[in-house]
């Protein structure tokens, strides 16, 4: 567990939402659209949520209604640097670090969760 607000935020974006822009619930499709859409280091708990990683102070100013940003605080479980395979139970990257210091934007969160609601509402007509 680490502590969030201090070297990055966490958006908790949902999995429905998250599968839906990446149009595949397939891990490996799955994080690769996250990969190209975020560019930087998403943790995926399975079966509830995606975490991706953004620049510290994004809780101040996050808007978007389909996620919440755990800021200062809050916790979040990290997986260790080498679980980067799907498991069904155990916390793991996504999209691994790639860089130190290089996080997601929160413009490219909320868009890729704007893309996911768009989806999502249209398969539910």
């Amino acid at each position: 567990m680490l502590r969030t607000g201090r070297a990055y935020d966490a958006v908790k974006m949902p999995l429905t939402l998250v599968h839906a822009a990446a149009g595949s619930s397939a891990p490996d499709v799955v994080a690769g659209v996250l990969a190209e859409a975020l560019d930087g280091p998403v943790i995926c708990h399975p079966s509830a949520w995606y975490y991706a990683l953004v620049p510290p102070g994004t809780c101040e100013t996050w808007r978007v209604a389909e996620a919440v940003v755990r800021g200062p605080g809050a916790w979040l479980g990290i997986p260790r640097p080498d679980r980067t395979e799907p498991t069904a139970v155990t916390p793991y990257w996504a999209v691994p670090v790639g860089q130190a210091g290089k996080l997601c934007t929160a413009e490219a969160v909320a868009e890729l969760l704007r893309v996911g609601r768009t989806r999502f509402e249209g398969t539910a007509r």
